[in-house]
């Protein structure tokens, strides 16, 4: 997801850090356990349910993993900025949370094929004439967003014109729009569609053309072949299966916004 800007604290502990032995696949078999990183404050990828116990999207793909290879799933907390630092010490064995595959990242880590798209688009309603993403370039247009996001600057590069309402969260900007203070959210569509049905009132409508599309992968520590090579067949079977999508459908109201394109041979 485009989510919070890494403080440049983080990211000299991520380029200075010495990366740590990774746990081959042989070493996760013979220890009988494997841990997988995921963010507890991002439902509904994934956070703590109604039990206090984490669920989501990524926990239920966590699941899958742990079910194929025949071990123990324990899942470990880990914040966006968290997931690189993670991997490097050695303190997961993957990372999930919608990492999404960057030069930056692969100078550090290493991806799986795609688990998932992210489409950065318009969510708005009736109320707003806008076509297209660049209609929204309009003084009289007021587009909400989370304080210190990515997309922030990407908004104001792209859509200089428009005025910005910043909250503090995922909910907070679809609610912005519900009461009338904001016109539209450009982010990754997907991940805000939920918080659109606590508004049944409001006609919302997602614009057909995103801004551009970025795809998420499962990170591993970089070297570790063998368990990337493993994913990456896991997840064929996954995608060709349907399994990718049902879990998507079912977490997140509806299909993936670009959906994955399985290749045997990638």
């Amino acid at each position: 997801m485009l989510r919070l800007l890494v403080t440049i604290t983080t990211l000299i502990f991520m380029l200075a850090a010495e990366p740590a032995t990774a746990r081959s696949l042989d070493e996760i078999l013979k220890d009988g356990t494997i841990r997988i990183g995921v963010n507890p404050n991002f439902p509904p990828m994934s956070s703590y349910g109604m039990t206090n116990q984490l669920e989501g999207f990524d926990v239920d793909i966590a699941d899958r993993i742990a079910k194929s290879l025949g071990v123990k799933l324990e899942l470990v907390t880990t914040e966006a900025a968290q997931r690189v630092p993670f991997l490097l010490s050695n303190r997961i064995d993957i990372a999930l949370g919608a990492l999404t595959r960057t030069p930056e990242r692969a100078k550090l880590i290493s991806f799986t094929v795609p688990l998932h798209s992210e489409s950065m688009g318009v969510i708005t309603t009736d109320k707003v004439a806008a076509q297209s993403w660049e209609d929204l370039n309009n003084p009289d247009i007021t587009l909400v967003n989370m304080r210190g996001n990515l997309s922030v600057a990407i908004l104001k590069d792209k859509l200089p014109k428009a005025k910005t309402l910043l909250v503090d969260g995922n909910a907070d900007t679809i609610r912005a729009i519900a009461q009338g203070r904001a016109d539209a959210l450009v982010e990754n569509v997907d991940f805000f569609l939920n918080f659109t049905n606590n508004y049944k009132n409001v006609n919302w409508r997602v614009l057909d053309e995103p801004i551009f599309v970025a795809y998420c992968g499962i990170g591993v520590s970089k070297g570790n072949d063998s368990l990337r090579e493993y994913l990456d067949v896991l997840l064929y079977d996954l995608h060709t299966s349907g399994d990718v999508n049902a879990l998507w459908t079912k977490w997140y109201g509806g299909p993936m916004a670009v959906p994955i394109v399985p290749n045997p041979y990638f």
